[in-house]
């Protein structure tokens, strides 16, 4: 059996070549995002979920009677990259892109995009300036991250009342606006962080960054970066010398290569992102099939993925069209019915109709949603 990422570079050759052969049926849709880096994993998730909902659409007639077919490329979740792959899928005369994944990219790719009468819509951006600063024809289907430093300050003024409280990003957009975001959230709550912190990512030892935190002798350390490796290996190093301290984090660390990095030291870790869709009455069928037939448990934003091609097919039916503003009309003025939910659209962008962050809570395997 051919794997996932085998399959990525088996498609990154053949990309390249029917690019220059004009080899593509008329119908593209691209799926934009990491395929390679530490963060592959999101890529990997994305993919499986949009192939997915592809594979179901296709059987049952396609998209206004057209099949669709999938352009993959890789943006590394690097903006410079995003350019790239952005510009590949132009060239591919896609009509729709499901990503990007991080937030830098899904930034950096849009106006590219916008540009080329293309509709985005990532299913795990949560940086408020994609939406706030995007055309329209940037959407999102995941919560913003003003919404989510919200959840995570009332959890901290909740749960850990006069404690010394540490918030430390990654150098990256995803995690420098949402530890930006807290520390204004806890303002308005009357907390101050003993310490706010960030960090170049993918390092091999935080050590210089655990000093910091135990010369602070740091309670609850909110720790947030696009690479639940990061956090992990910082959770990892504290731990030691910290044992009683409390690890917070955001939407990112719903991956399970937190606690393979991070181990015993993971464990009671909290973090917010959406409501898990597999839970859900609705991705009941959906979540059964691709754990049988993929051999994959789609937690993280595989379906929240699902959920993109879902709600862009559904407009261009109600459209009648796949013209560009047609369909963000159709997407600004309807409902869809998707296996996250019934969602809608505001005229920024932003996903309407779910709720957007509950909080989570590691054991020793996974993680599981707070009641």
């Amino acid at each position: 059996m051919i794997n996932l990422r085998t399959r990525k570079v088996i498609f990154t050759v053949a990309l390249s070549v029917a690019l220059s052969s004009g080899a593509f049926a008329d119908l593209n849709v691209g799926i934009a995002g990491p395929a390679t880096g530490s963060v592959a994993f999101l890529g990997e998730q994305q993919e499986i979920g949009a192939q997915r909902a592809i594979s179901d659409i296709n059987a049952a007639g396609g998209v206004l009677g057209e099949i669709i077919n999938t352009i993959v490329v890789d943006d590394a979740c690097d903006g410079q990259q995003a350019l790239a792959a952005a510009q590949q899928l132009v060239s591919a005369k896609v009509v729709f892109v499901n990503g990007h994944m991080c937030s830098g990219t899904s930034i950096a790719a849009s106006p590219i995009y916008n540009k080329a009468g293309i509709i985005m819509m990532s299913p795990a951006s949560t940086n408020p300036r994609l939406t706030d600063e995007g055309g329209d024809n940037v959407f999102r289907v995941i919560g913003r991250d003003d919404d989510q430093a919200v959840v995570a300050a009332d959890l901290i003024v909740a749960e850990f009342p006069g404690k010394k409280i540490a918030v430390v990003s990654g150098v990256n957009p995803y995690g420098t606006e949402l530890a930006k975001g807290l520390v204004g959230e806890l303002a308005k709550r009357e907390v101050v962080p003993e310490l706010v912190l960030s960090f170049a990512t993918d390092r091999s030892s935080y050590a210089s960054l655990v000093d910091q935190l135990v010369a602070a002798q740091i309670d609850v350390a909110y720790l947030v970066s696009n690479s639940p490796r990061d956090v992990g290996l910082i959770a990892f190093e504290a731990r030691e010398a910290l044992p009683d301290i409390q690890f917070l984090s955001g939407d990112a660390l719903s991956s399970e290569d937190f606690l393979l990095v991070a181990g015993d030291a993971g464990v009671g870790t909290l973090f917010t992102f959406g409501p898990d869709p597999r839970t859900l009455p609705s991705a009941a069928v959906v979540t059964a099939a691709i754990r049988d037939e993929e051999f994959y448990d789609p937690a993280g934003y595989t379906l929240y993925s699902y959920a993109v091609i879902q709600a862009w097919a559904q407009a261009v039916e109600l459209a009648g069209s796949f013209d560009k503003g047609q369909v963000i009309s159709a997407l600004q003025a309807h409902e869809f019915d998707t296996i996250i939910g019934l969602i809608g659209f505001n005229e920024k962008g932003d996903v309407t109709g779910v709720s957007n962050f509950v909080i989570y809570e590691y054991g020793t395997e996974t993680y599981f949603q707070r009641p």
